[in-house]
């Protein structure tokens, strides 16, 4: 397995995970609760995005 598909997997993985927040913050009543499970989703999302970036040779932006 190359390391682009390891980190595709990976990135895919993260991408599932905030998926699964923001369909939680959705089902939340609790508004403190909603807006920490759609924040959660954000750096999630994000995460996936810097590990996708990186996976296709592109540069880190940190």
């Amino acid at each position: 397995m190359s390391v682009a598909d390891e980190t595709g997997g990976r990135a895919e993985r993260i991408r599932a995970k905030a998926q699964e927040m923001k369909e939680a913050a959705e089902r939340v009543s609790d508004p403190q609760e909603r807006r920490r499970l759609e924040d959660k989703a954000r750096r999630l999302q994000e995460r996936s995005d810097q590990v996708s970036t990186k996976g296709e040779g592109g540069t880190n932006p940190l």
